[in-house]
């Protein structure tokens, strides 16, 4: 068997590392396709090197670009690639550019095609990501579902043969890596920074970043929060605070991007966590670390019904009420499966 793997941005780095394990360990010969959608060392390299990865076999170099003119670019270079490979199937992780891309060039030569993290619906039409992952699902042969909830939004929508339900490869990550991160990474004691004394913020969603309103709204709440607030800066967010010309409260202390190890550092040891990204609300709940969602909405919506997850949008005072408020209960059920995910993912391939 032979199989194509698309990646192209950090969490489907983060998603194909235990995949690419569990191929090479059952004999399944991989080809690796980058697009280049996240291209700069804090944003792509440092995964592959931190992860353990091979470097891709092919990179497409995609870059940046309005979403119609990066998702042409990478699907002509998957089309090319896929039509020159002729794998037996192609994998696409997630929800990203990168993910619709490669799925399209998959059905549109007749090659079956495989979406791990499948049936996730965040409901929310403006979002990029939400058209993305469930044109992908309507394409797919063979859907890989985190959770049953996802498998029974499929469900709804008509979609019943080739779903499966194997956890979250993210978990499988997350087990192998965060005892890794605890080994090898010293970011806390480079920041200086004393475990449950700080919150760990990601912002990157245009429509958080984009709007000076939201995100002026967002730093006011931190600024009042009044706590240590450490925030690695997606490029996205850089410019935007610069374009804006935001005060950034003196309580907040912006980084660069880090890499999967420090970043999961960061997780572990964080009083609470505040993010837009649904990576990082898993990665909070994998780590028992209680999360707010600065979005009015979540694809994870399990980990809210678990009570460890609050969406508090980019309102200012009902981030900053929830972050100082016990909202989590004590017990964490367990959602995503038992670190096994991707070897699931590879048998049922087979």
């Amino acid at each position: 068997m032979k199989v194509l793997t698309a990646i192209g941005a950090r969490p489907q780095f983060i998603k194909a590392a235990p995949v690419s394990e569990a191929l090479a360990n059952a004999g399944v010969r991989e080809l690796l396709v980058h697009s280049g959608q996240h291209y700069d060392q804090g944003m792509s390299q440092v995964f592959f090197d931190e992860l353990g990865m091979r470097e891709p076999d092919v990179n497409l170099a995609a870059g940046s670009g309005s979403h119609a003119e990066q998702t042409a670019k990478m699907l002509v270079g998957f089309e090319q690639v896929i039509e020159r490979e002729r794998p037996d199937v192609v994998i696409v992780h997630g929800d990203t550019n990168s993910t619709l891309a490669a799925a399209l060039a998959a059905v549109k030569l007749q090659v079956k095609l495989a979406h791990n993290e499948a049936g996730l619906r965040s409901f929310n039409r403006s979002m990029p990501e939400e058209h993305n992952r469930v044109l992908t699902d309507h394409c797919a042969d063979l859907l890989f579902c985190p959770t049953q909830a996802a498998l029974e939004r499929l469900g709804r929508e008509g979609i019943t043969s080739g779903v499966h339900v194997i956890g979250d490869v993210m978990y499988d990550a997350c087990l192998r890596f965060g005892r890794l991160a605890t080994a090898r990474s010293r970011i806390i004691e480079r920041l200086k920074l004393q475990p449950a004394s700080y919150l760990l913020s990601t912002l990157h969603r245009p429509y958080n970043v984009d709007s000076s309103e939201r995100l002026s709204s967002i730093l006011r709440a931190f600024g009042r929060i009044g706590e240590p607030i450490v925030l690695p800066q997606h490029p996205r967010l850089a410019l935007r605070i610069r374009e804006h010309a935001l005060a950034v409260p003196d309580n907040v202390k912006l980084i660069d991007p880090v890499g999967y190890l420090d970043m999961a550092m960061l997780e572990q040891h964080a009083r609470l966590i505040l993010t837009d990204s649904g990576g990082v609300q898993k990665e909070a709940y994998f780590y028992g670390v209680p999360c707010l969602t600065v979005r009015p909405e979540t694809e994870w919506r399990e980990t809210v019904a678990a009570g460890w997850n609050r969406l508090v949008d980019a309102d200012e005072e009902a981030i900053v009420h929830a972050a100082r408020e016990r909202f989590w209960p004590d017990e964490r059920p367990d959602l995503f499966g038992d670190g096994r995910s991707a070897e699931r993912l590879v048998a049922l391939l087979q």
